[in-house]
């Protein structure tokens, strides 16, 4: 039952508010935090994703991106990260305005991390084609030589047995192919945890994204270029 309460919360995190405008890629609000033991040249990572990077009801220095470039520093890379979550947005969206995205950064990205799929599941896209945009995108990136961290998402019970088939392996199998560094299940640290989950009963609250930061970000230190730290 708590597996299947995961997997429901997962979905309904993403679907909000898919009419607000698409923002220009920001870099994060994080206060700087100068007493932080940061070496190295800046290291610039892009996060492409949905609401769940948007930081949709936190504000804009509690968001996943602003908080996981705290965390990082914390460990001593020096990160700065520009936020290009849009809530609402598909795999079919991340991937048409991908290339305007990367166009508008002053540096090339040295990682780029994924959270796009949610939604399609939401508006019952068929997962072939969630599967597809992700192959795209990532197809994309390769040929620019970027490296990825996705995170991964599951099916909600009500799709069925043959959906969450589909939809399931779509990120690990997409991960092993395109050898990208993969969160298995993104939301995890805040299932089951209703203190970490706004009113609304869908979006993490700032306390539920710092504990998704402290969930993830050791992986997407270890992602982080070696010549890039």
């Amino acid at each position: 039952m708590k597996w299947k309460f995961a997997v429901a919360v997962a979905t309904l995190t993403l679907g909000a508010c898919a009419n607000e405008p698409a923002p220009v890629p920001a870099e994060s609000a994080s206060p700087a935090m100068p007493d932080l033991p940061v070496v190295g040249e800046q290291v610039t990572i892009l996060a492409l994703g949905d609401s769940l990077f948007a930081g949709y009801g936190v504000e804009p220095g509690q968001s996943y991106p602003a908080r996981l470039e705290a965390a990082l520093r914390a460990r001593g890379v020096n990160a700065k990260i520009a936020n290009a979550g849009v809530s609402g947005d598909t795999t079919a969206g991340g991937l048409q305005r991908l290339d305007f995205v990367l166009s508008g950064q002053k540096v090339p990205p040295a990682l780029v991390i994924i959270s796009l799929g949610g939604n399609d599941m939401l508006r019952g896209l068929p997962p072939a084609q969630t599967r597809a945009n992700l192959d795209q995108l990532l197809t994309k990136l390769a040929a620019r030589k970027i490296p990825v961290v996705i995170m991964g998402m599951l099916s909600a019970p009500n799709w069925g047995a043959d959906h969450a088939t589909a939809f399931n392996a779509i990120y690990p199998d997409l991960a092993k192919k395109h050898d990208a560094t993969l969160v298995p299940f993104f939301l995890e640290a805040v299932i089951g945890k209703p203190q970490l989950i706004q009113g609304d009963r869908i979006h993490p609250t700032a306390g539920g994204i710092d504990e998704m930061v402290g969930a993830t970000v050791g992986i997407v230190a270890a992602a982080v270029p070696k010549a890039a730290k």
